[in-house]
C-alpha cells in the first residue's frame, strides 16, 4: 500500500538536480523569535538610540548562572543587553552546548513602558 507513495517520492527526489538538493553554504534555520529579557537591568536603555533593526546580536552561554542553568546572555557590540527568556532558552542552550553556531538579529525596537516589548530578535542556526 505504501509502494505508490514511495515510488512517487523516489521519482521526485531523483528529478531534483544534485545542486538543488544540497543545502546552500550559508543556509540558516530560524530557531525562534523572542523578546529580550532583562532590558531594564542592563545597557539597553543607554544604547537605545544607537541600535537598529537588523543589527547583529551575540550570544554568550552562561551554564553556571545561579538563576538558570540554561542562561544565554544577549550582547550588542560587546554590551550586555539582557538574556534570552527562560521560557525560550532551553533549545538554544542545548545547541550552543553541542558547539552549534547561532546568529541573531534585532527584528523589533519599540518604545514602550513594558520592557518585554522593547526589543525582539530572531535566532538562526547555521547549517
Amino acid at each position: 500500500m505504501l509502494r505508490p507513495v514511495f515510488v512517487f517520492l523516489l521519482a521526485v527526489l531523483t528529478a531534483i538536480p544534485a545542486t538543488a538538493a544540497e543545502p546552500a553554504a550559508n543556509a540558516k534555520i530560524l530557531l525562534q523569535n523572542s523578546p529580550l529579557a532583562g532590558f531594564r537591568y542592563y545597557e539597553g536603555k543607554r544604547l537605545w538610540s544607537e541600535m537598529k533593526v537588523g543589527d547583529a546580536l551575540h550570544f554568550v552561554r552562561e551554564p553556571d548562572n545561579v538563576h538558570d542553568a540554561n542562561a544565554v546572555r544577549v550582547e550588542w557590540q560587546g554590551h550586555k543587553l539582557g538574556y534570552v527568556p527562560r521560557a525560550d532558552n532551553e533549545a538554544l542552550a542545548r545547541f550552543m552546548d553541542q558547539g552549534s553556531k547561532a546568529e541573531a538579529r534585532i527584528t523589533r525596537l519599540k518604545k514602550s513602558r513594558n520592557p518585554w516589548q522593547r526589543m525582539e530578535f530572531e535566532v538562526y542556526l547555521g547549517l
